[in-house]
């Protein structure tokens, strides 16, 4: 059953929460982290991308960037922008896109959970990923930034979640990306008690986005477990940082391909090609989206077609080959177009859907890619199956989206 603990957050003042805020630290390079904490000291750049601090071409995995990591930290908490809460909480963080807000309890969840299987995965981890996090976690002695689970839908914690988000907020802000954060801190003490009885009746925790942030999160906890002679099991760094969703409030968005050539063959050969797997009907100019599981919108020399796997083409009682990230992997981009490894091929890219189906007609209509492939996305429930029957997803299946924003609270591993 998962184990979950409140936690004494550390956490900007309300009037300074918009300067410390900012997106994750994977989801922007060097150079755009630079521009967007340009004139604004507070901004948690300076902590999880502090080659910001250096000057451009620093590599971010030098020892001195790390050093700089802390150094910030540090003056982020003597200069009154991240304050340690006096209690433990829990919290309430809600995230609101086109209308729709899902709302998520931050805990400190287990360590041990996760070594061994309670939390569960459905990607794989980079070690050299893996390690930077760990620099990062080692040096602060904290998890400045969360991790993003699902749980399954549960009454009681909903109870807790309505009840917490019908007072007003502790912080409520529009992200210049025009999505909404909102949140609130859980000060009762039969609440407390309620969230962590509730989730120590659920039996796995799942990861939905921040992989390696899980890893290395749950790594250096175990390494300090091991280093450490008196070690109880009680101790702080038994405990990471995380947001955990229930599952019916999130939405994952397509994660679609644009690949650069058509492996020597021209258009026709190529349609030809997919109509031995795919029935096949030209949509023309108009944007067309996928309908449904196992059917495709293919954009090529400014037309789009819709592609529908054909009977006998997968396998709807295997949690991965039912997948259409497989299907149009297999069947188009493998047998068709020779590309053998989505991780490292440099002839394909992936765009998220966030960016809708103009940035892939964009990339074709430019000459820079020669078809685009749009998917159906994942469902939930076929990620935490895939989850429960210990098997790996496709690279580049799931996007979350709105992703966490960083800074709002802060885990310390003391």
């Amino acid at each position: 059953m998962a184990k979950v603990k409140p936690f004494r957050g550390i956490r900007p003042p309300r009037e300074m929460v918009t300067k410390v805020a900012s997106r994750p630290y994977d989801v922007l390079n060097s150079d755009e982290a630079r521009r967007e904490a340009e004139g604004n000291p507070s901004s948690l750049y300076h902590i999880i991308k502090p080659e910001i601090d250096f000057e451009p071409g620093t590599d971010e995995h030098d020892p001195c960037v790390y050093g700089k990591a802390v150094e910030n930290f540090k003056a982020f908490r003597s200069n009154g922008w991240l304050v340690q809460d006096d209690k433990e909480h829990y919290y309430i963080y809600a995230q609101t896109m086109n209308g729709r807000t899902q709302y998520g309890i931050v805990v400190a969840a287990n360590v041990a959970d996760y070594m061994e299987g309670r939390i569960k995965k459905h990607e794989l981890t980079r070690r050299d990923k893996e390690e930077d996090r760990m620099k990062h976690v080692r040096v602060n002695n904290a998890n400045i930034e969360p991790v993003f689970f699902a749980f399954p839908d549960n009454e009681r914690l909903q109870e807790v979640i309505d009840k917490v988000t019908s007072d007003a907020p502790e912080y409520d802000f529009t992200a210049p990306d025009g999505f909404g954060h909102h949140f609130w801190v859980i000060d009762d003490a039969d609440m407390i008690q309620a969230v962590t009885e509730e989730f120590g009746r659920i039996p796995y925790l799942y990861i939905a986005d921040g992989h390696h942030r899980s890893a290395a999160a749950a790594l250096v906890g175990h390494e300090k477990a091991l280093a450490n002679p008196a070690h109880t099991g009680n101790e702080e760094y038994n405990y990471f940082l995380a947001v955990a969703f229930p599952a019916s409030h999130l939405n994952i968005i397509d994660y679609n391909r644009v690949v650069r050539d058509l492996n020597g063959l021209d258009k026709n050969e190529f349609l030809a090609r997919i109509e031995k797997n795919f029935t096949v009907e030209e949509k023309g100019g108009e944007e067309y989206r996928p309908q449904a599981l196992h059917n495709f919108a293919l954009y090529i020399d400014g037309k789009w077609f819709s592609l529908t796997a054909k009977p006998g083409t997968y396998n709807d009682n295997d949690p991965i080959g039912v997948l259409d990230v497989t299907i149009s992997s297999d069947l188009i981009l493998r047998d068709i177009l020779g590309i053998t490894d989505l991780r490292s091929d440099k002839r394909i890219d992936f765009v998220g859907g966030i960016r809708g189906l103009g940035e892939l007609k964009r990339r074709v209509d430019s000459g820079e890619m020669a078809v685009a492939l749009a998917l159906y996305p994942v469902s939930m429930k076929q990620l935490m199956d895939i989850a429960d029957s210990g098997n790996i997803m496709p690279p580049k299946t799931t996007w979350f989206e709105p992703k966490l924003r960083s800074g709002l609270v802060i885990h310390d591993l003391d």
